[in-house]
């Protein structure tokens, strides 16, 4: 076990690292690791049995960004570290991805922790809660922890952010404090209050208690977090007293955008390039279509049919002449950023969603300087990062 204080991240593990913003995770616990003289390390979720999530990826055909799901051979509720990673799994991911690393054990934990090499170099240490070596030791802890009830103090925490109209991510009164996980099979399941844990399994915390046992197995001082795991994390706050253990510092997860060489945008003109607000990027310094344009009244002695499509048409030319403003703002914000703002959002929002939630890691990492540029960049501890692909 480290001597020196955890600086921890994670995420469940997905296919291609997706999605990216697991890499930014990773990148901001080394950051903060570096600052304060702590160790980084990197908690694979791999006990978690989100299939849809860990399988949905998106990748590259023909130049083109496609949605793909991969489909593994194993039954329903299979811990991700146990689903396999066969080499057929690896020429799929290869046609998306281009050429990969194999895989370090037949499985899709194998798989992550090869793509993950280029962070474990720069001293971010892989640690898997389902390692016999240190999960089998905590079991006695963990059986005392589910005999004190944590499942309605949960319940509890949930009503009282509820009233006070805070998120709430999962719904301890739904979801199981609670599962047996079998460490042959990876097979995880539901247990129901003072249900025993079947003969040869693991007790495995649901996602409420799971921050309790990272502490348990690290010497956890501060952990980075997403939005949603910083809502879900609140769920948690009266159970650490409960088991005798001290909550870490939470480090708000840096959201992180690469722009293609060339471009130059700020922070402050996302959600503008985002919602293609041309206008707000830049605007046309000239005279624009619509200042040109003239609405009349129809003649009252024209058929009311006629003074009706002649309003109408009038109106359709309105709408012409605003898309041809449209883009003459985007012939102004294409010089100010270096290029079309429309392939820059595109590439930023891709699907419309944050490039980080959206596309895989494996890019990320397979480029080196741009892994160093982001690191760099988070010294600063600054909430958004935007930089040029190196």
């Amino acid at each position: 076990m480290s001597l020196r204080p955890v600086i921890a991240t994670g995420q469940q593990i997905g296919a291609g690292w997706s999605p990216a913003l697991s890499v930014a995770k990773a990148l901001a616990a080394l950051a903060e690791a570096r600052r304060t003289g702590g160790e980084a390390v990197y908690w694979l979720a791999d006990e978690d049995h989100d299939r849809a999530e860990v399988a949905t990826v998106a990748g590259w055909t023909g130049g083109r960004l496609i949605r793909h799901r991969f489909r593994f051979d194993t039954r329903l509720g299979t811990a991700t570290g146990w689903l396999p990673w066969t080499p057929a799994h690896q020429a799929e991911a290869a046609a998306l991805w281009g050429s990969l690393p194999e895989p370090q054990e037949p499985t899709l934990r194998g798989h992550v922790l090869a793509l993950g090499q280029p962070l474990w170099d720069r001293g971010l240490r892989p640690f898997s809660p389902t390692d016999p070596l240190v999960r089998e030791p905590i079991q006695a802890e963990l059986e005392r922890w589910r005999a004190l009830d944590l499942g309605t103090l949960l319940v509890r925490q949930a009503v009282s952010l509820e009233a006070e109209g805070a998120p709430l991510p999962l719904d301890p009164r739904l979801q199981a404090a609670w599962f047996s996980l079998d460490p042959h099979t990876g097979r995880r399941q539901r247990l129901d209050s003072g249900a025993p844990v079947p003969k040869g399994c693991w007790l495995s915390p649901g996602a409420a208690v799971r921050p309790l046992m990272q502490s348990l197995m690290l010497p956890v001082a501060a952990v980075v977090l997403g939005p949603s795991e910083r809502a879900y994390w609140r769920l948690c706050e009266p159970l650490w007293d409960r088991v005798g253990l001290t909550a870490p510092r939470i480090l708000p997860r840096p959201s992180v955008f690469v722009m293609p060489p060339g471009f130059h945008l700020e922070a402050g003109q996302l959600e503008a390039l985002k919602l293609g607000a041309w206008d707000r990027l830049a605007t046309w310094p000239g005279p624009l279509p619509t200042a040109q344009f003239r609405a009349a009244d129809p003649d009252l002695s024209w058929p009311e049919s006629v003074q009706v499509r002649f309003r109408r048409e009038q109106a359709r030319s309105r709408e012409r002449l605003v898309k041809l403003d449209k883009r003459l703002h985007r012939e102004a914000a294409a010089r100010g950023l270096g290029g079309d703002p429309e392939r820059l959002r595109q590439t930023l929002f891709p699907f419309g969603a944050p490039q980080e939630r959206v596309m895989p890691g494996v890019p990320w990492l397979r480029n080196g300087n741009l892994l160093d540029a982001i690191l760099e960049r988070m010294k600063d501890a600054v909430p958004v990062i935007l930089l040029e692909e190196p």
